[in-house]
């Protein structure tokens, strides 16, 4: 890895020491506009007339503002998505352009009254019991930093194709700080191939938050799919379908065994958008799942159905007050809910036959206001639950049953490229049995991107 980077490093360099450069305007959407770097890579670029100098410049402005506009319709609303990139690199037509960029992030906290087993603010890891070691703790983190390629290719045949690529540094254990790839996928022609956010995930339901998981209730997962998606009413209605690769965790017992999976989870969506960019939405969502597992009872497969259905939405009631709502509930889906990722959920052995399994009801809800005091800052709060029901009586007394998450933070934009944030979290657990154990945690975030 760091030898790639060395390599994506050095070639940046030379590309900004021989390029030809011209400076792009900032704009008003919190974000510095982009330096972009004019390169000739084809004998295309080169113009055979008396007033090459003229058309050669009058090119070279068409084609910076082609990029930058591309970069900005390539750049997404939501949650942790990258920023507009400080720097593009273009042939002379834009006929391809790309951009390098990423961010420094650095996340302190400060946990009291009660630890949370986790680096960030997850209920499910509340522990049960105190300890001496469960009091207080102090966490400084920057496994969250981004670095990111997009390219962007303009055809005659294809329209554009959109390929991307990012990393942090969440990949090993806590503070290895091992680079792991979050998502990398083509688009065109509204098909997305690769790995990118759960189709299921609706990336601006959710409210920015220092804590890097968010609400318990949310849903951000990444998934290895082949997704469709359109739009049409003048981008009033988007639809979208796709087939994603499962990740099934369940409680197997004495008598189940887990096999590999043979069918993909299929979630779908549609949304309606309004408000003078579209900027305002609701969102209705399903997901349907196949599960497989060997019991070993009876020697034969089990499969169960998993379904989950989600309502969200993120409304702009005016430029100072925005709304973002999620509520999602259904059966075998924990993979689909912040709070119970891997926690063996999905499905669990019957109370009342061990031999026989079940999959596991689940809920939960979250919502959240974020007032924009000034351009650049910004305060937000909100609440979110997530709840697991009984079937056929408890499959244990200690079973995780609630868990409650509350934020409140405030957000500065020093610049339009360096971030200033604090916040404080609430944080909750409630098993089967009626324990209830609570931890509290402080944040700050520095964020520089470029």
């Amino acid at each position: 890895m760091k030898r790639v980077l060395l390599i994506i490093g050095a070639v940046a360099f030379s590309l900004t020491a021989t390029a030809q450069h011209l400076k792009a305007e900032r704009h008003d959407h919190g974000n510095a506009e982009p330096t972009v770097y004019i390169i000739s890579v084809s004998e295309k670029d080169i113009i055979e007339s008396p007033n090459q100098g003229c058309c050669d410049t009058a090119m070279k402005n068409a084609a910076v503002k082609a990029a930058i506009e591309d970069h900005k319709n390539a750049t997404r609303e939501g949650t942790q998505q990258v920023a507009l990139p400080s720097a593009i690199f273009a042939d002379k037509r834009n006929t391809f352009s790309f951009a390098i960029g990423g961010d420094i992030a650095l996340r302190a906290a400060y946990s009291f009254d009660r630890t949370v087993n986790n680096i960030d603010m997850v209920p499910y890891n509340v522990p049960m019991s105190l300890t001496p070691a469960d009091k207080q703790e102090i966490r400084m983190d920057a496994t969250t930093s981004r670095i990111f390629i997009r390219g962007i290719a303009n055809t005659k045949k294809l329209g554009q194709v959109h390929i991307f690529m990012d990393l942090d540094f969440r990949g090993g254990a806590s503070g290895s700080y091992t680079p792991r790839i979050r998502s990398g996928y083509v688009q065109m022609l509204g098909l997305t191939v690769g790995r990118d956010v759960s189709t299921f995930c609706d990336l601006t339901a959710a409210p920015t938050t220092i804590d890097f998981q968010g609400p318990n209730a949310y849903n951000f997962r990444f998934a290895t799919m082949i997704r469709y998606e359109y739009s049409f009413l003048k981008d009033h209605l988007k639809v979208g379908a796709a087939a994603e690769m499962p990740s099934v965790s369940g409680t197997y017992g004495e008598t189940l065994m887990a096999i590999p999976q043979r069918v993909p989870d299929f979630p779908v969506y549609l949304q309606y958008s309004w408000g003078k960019n579209r900027d305002s939405h609701i969102r209705a969502s399903a997901v349907f799942r196949d599960m497989y597992l060997y019991n070993n009872a009876r020697n034969g497969e089990d499969d169960l159905f998993g379904w989950g259905v989600q309502f969200s939405g993120n409304i702009h009631i005016t430029k100072y007050l925005e709304l973002f709502m999620n509520g999602i509930y259904g059966e075998g889906i924990s993979r689909y809910i912040n709070d119970l990722m891997g926690t063996g959920l999905d499905f669990t052995p019957r109370p009342d036959d061990p031999t026989r399994v079940q999959t596991t009801p689940m809920f939960g809800w979250q919502a959240a206001a974020q007032i924009n005091l000034l351009p650049n800052l910004f305060v937000s709060g909100g609440y979110s639950a997530v709840t697991v029901r009984k079937k056929n009586g408890v499959y244990s007394e200690d079973m995780y049953k609630q868990g409650q998450y509350i934020f409140g933070n405030v957000f500065w934009n020093l610049t339009p490229r360096f971030v200033l944030a604090a916040e404080y979290l609430y944080g909750s657990r409630k098993n089967m049995d009626g324990t209830k154990a609570h931890a509290n945690r402080i944040n700050v975030l520095a964020k520089y991107s470029f």
